[in-house]
């Protein structure tokens, strides 16, 4: 096989791995009712990108999905607990405002929207975290709200990496079903462990 087959297959064997990893997740969520498999569906595709990303490239894709999946379906939901309740707070504190506003949105509204942008970055961290890291759900969200606050050049590059798929996904409806979870789980992946390893780093210089 020449130079230009193979790194053409080899591009082409990613991207079915992107495809087929997300089709997991779709399939998964469906499995646990999506109420009780989003969140172990969701865990399991990033355990699977964390594992591509530390060079284990050639894992059994299923057989791996389907262990994570089984392995973090309570922890998984635990934690989907605590992010479903504070999308609640967050949507119920925007309700309020909007209803006691006019409509109008003064100054009172910045800290909930400076709130709203904290959490969105938070939670860029937090599976990344989650599949990382060993440890309970309230010292999970205390290390990613601290690696998040500490890592302010991360958070901007996934931030712009998102956008930017966004905007060439919304061109392509269709990669949105055939590559969106896999694709943001990769991005957010990718950063997260360079922030992960930094930290690491310092620890041991320290």
């Amino acid at each position: 096989m020449n130079t230009a087959s193979s790194r053409l297959y080899h591009i082409l064997d990613w991207i079915t791995k992107f495809a087929y990893v997300n089709v997991l997740w779709i399939f998964f969520t469906l499995v646990g009712g999506i109420l009780f498999g989003l969140f172990p569906s969701t865990t399991a595709m990033f355990a699977i990108t964390r594992d591509w990303l530390r060079g284990k490239t050639d894992i059994p894709i299923f057989h791996s999905y389907w262990s994570y999946y089984k392995r973090e379906f309570m922890n998984s939901n635990k934690l989907g607990i605590v992010i479903a309740l504070m999308i609640v707070l967050i949507v119920v504190d925007f309700a309020y405002i909007q209803s006691i506003m006019n409509h109008d949105f003064p100054w009172i509204a910045v800290p909930l929207f400076a709130s709203m942008l904290l959490f969105l970055l938070f939670m860029f961290y937090l599976f990344p975290a989650f599949v990382h890291y060993d440890i309970s759900i309230l010292p999970l969200l205390k290390n990613a709200f601290l690696i998040m606050l500490i890592n302010p050049i991360h958070s901007f590059f996934i931030l712009l990496c998102l956008v930017s798929i966004y905007f060439v996904m919304r061109f392509i409806p269709a990669l949105f079903f055939i590559f969106g979870g896999s694709v943001y789980a990769f991005i957010t992946m990718w950063l997260a462990l360079h922030a992960f390893q930094k930290i690491s780093r310092k620890k041991a210089a320290s």
